[in-house]
């Protein structure tokens, strides 16, 4: 008769879906009956397939028996596509716990995630902070990965994260023989942004009203289409916009540091404490802003989550790359379907558009003179459509600087003084708002304008003739008492008055060409 034994380990690891992470039990079965075999099962890809030999040579180089026998490893559910070199630690861990060298116990209640090199050394690997987010979730006591990715896991409150150097430190802890210090979990405070800014306000000369608009935007998270000649200052105010834009929240640090670790693009940062501030060329693909491929993956839109998204020369990126736009900015989000199912990015970005008049830039210039036919600016204008335009809140004129505020010595208000004013700003939105689970006036839908927004009557009045002599549509309708109440709330009154809504109403016109 043959006898013949099966040992079988499960350790637990984790993989990502779009932007959450799933649950994959590492099943490790070491049997002595048939050929010695390799073979992992589930749906893995190309990466996890070449995981054998990373393992192999890993578990030999740091003085352990790699098993002479029959291996199967299973990465449950199997109907789950796996991706990523992310697996080889928990693989690794099952194999020796499989062939009695890990003790079983010490596997329960852990999650293990990490890329091995050949020395058996720990590599980063992508989508730690969701499977951290998911340990918390399911429980999971403590969390093993690569020191490189320690700090990114130790955002997550409420679980024990180890930082592992190498496979052979990882064995000694889980036989009993070594201590791992655990990973200090990150206040707040120390996560805060350094404040050093590219621009800042006070460096601009003039340009008082597109400041004031930047304002608003900051305020109360509106859209932003800046359009002037060449030279004006439009990049110069953009590049300025972040220094008055408040810091971000705990809860926000957690939404775009976990974007940012999906797409691979945290390096040495571990933390996403500043506001994105994304700016793509002009030859961004469609894909490559709002997401997408074969494996898809957030873009440019869902990188400035919480954000800015800045787009210079608006009119120069192909016509499909901008009406893409046009979901997102009304939704918050962008959802990405495919054969093989749909996945949804957040995308709560503040977008800032800048163009010229023309092809040239020069139309409409006090001094110089535009040289372009009158069918290639009809060309230029159509590239931006009205239903775009129309979802773009604040639209301001940029003129060019006279050369008496260009040259004269002048003192202009600090980016610091109109932050405090956007925080105040924002604070008081955020607490009339917060039974509404939203932070920001841009972010209010038809039914919380009417819940929260109160008008004089003389504002009420002139909104109703502004629909009528402006032709407004529903949705500038509406978007002009978003921007109105934003202006309330920096000037610290309840109702929305006059002023409000005829400054507003100012922002709203736009040529649609």
């Amino acid at each position: 008769m043959l006898w013949w034994y099966c040992m079988l380990a499960k350790v637990l690891s984790g993989a990502t879906i779009g932007l959450d992470g799933v649950l994959i039990e590492v099943e490790v079965d070491v049997a002595n009956r048939g050929f010695p075999t390799f073979m992992i099962v589930g749906l893995p890809n190309k990466a996890i397939d070449e995981a054998k030999e990373r393992v192999r040579t890993a578990i030999v180089n740091a003085d352990f028996a790699m098993p002479d026998s029959r291996m199967t490893i299973n990465l449950a559910p199997a109907d789950i596509p796996k991706e990523g070199s992310g697996f080889d630690l928990p693989i690794a861990i099952g194999i020796l716990a499989a062939a009695g060298m890990v003790d079983k116990e010490m596997l329960t209640d852990s999650l293990f995630l990490g890329e091995l090199s050949l020395e058996g050394k720990l590599r980063r690997v992508t989508g730690v902070l969701p499977i951290a987010l998911l340990a918390k979730k399911e429980k999971i006591k403590r969390l093993f990965v690569s020191a490189q990715n320690a700090d990114e896991a130790t955002l997550i409150e409420n679980i024990d994260v180890y930082p592992i150097h190498n496979l052979i430190d990882l064995i000694l802890f889980l036989n009993h023989q070594k201590t791992l210090e655990k990973a200090a979990v990150k206040q707040l405070s120390a996560l805060a942004a350094d404040g050093v800014f590219d621009s800042v306000f006070e460096d601009i000369r003039g340009q008082e009203q597109a400041k004031w608009a930047l304002e608003i935007a900051a305020a109360g998270m509106h859209n932003v289409h800046l359009k002037g000649p060449p030279g004006a200052g439009k990049t110069l105010l953009s590049r300025a916009f972040p220094s008055i834009l408040p810091p971000m929240e705990k809860k926000e640090m957690v939404e775009v540091t976990k974007i940012y670790s999906i797409a691979g693009l945290l390096q040495q940062q571990y933390f996403i404490a500043k506001r994105p501030f994304r700016s793509p060329h002009h030859t961004t693909s469609r894909i490559g802003l709002i997401g997408g491929g074969t494996s898809p993956a957030p873009g440019e839109i869902s990188l400035a989550h919480r954000g800015v998204l800045f787009m210079d020369e608006l009119p120069e990126f192909p016509r499909s790359v901008i009406e893409a736009l046009r979901q997102p900015l009304e939704d918050g989000m962008v959802t990405i379907s495919r054969a093989a199912g749909s996945l949804t990015f957040p995308s709560r970005f503040l977008l800032l558009a800048a163009s010229n008049p023309c092809p040239c830039g020069y139309l409409g210039h006090p001094k110089r003179y535009c040289r372009c036919l009158p069918g290639s600016i009809l060309q230029y204008k159509k590239k931006l459509s009205g239903p775009l335009l129309d979802r773009i809140d604040l639209h301001v004129d940029v003129p060019p600087v006279d050369e008496e505020k260009l040259t004269a010595e002048f003192s202009a208000e600090s980016s610091a003084a109109v932050r405090a004013r956007v925080m105040a700003a924002r604070e008081r939105q955020k607490q009339r708002l917060k039974k509404a689970g939203i932070q920001t006036n841009g972010e209010m839908s038809t039914a919380d304008i009417k819940k929260f927004c109160r008008l004089e009557k003389e504002a009420a009045d002139l909104l109703k003739q502004a629909i009528v002599k402006l032709s407004l549509s529903a949705r500038s309708y509406f978007k002009t008492i978003k921007i109105a109440q934003t202006i309330a709330d920096i000037n610290n009154t309840e109702e929305i008055r006059l002023p409000y809504i005829a400054e507003a109403l100012q922002f709203r016109t736009h040529d649609e060409g």
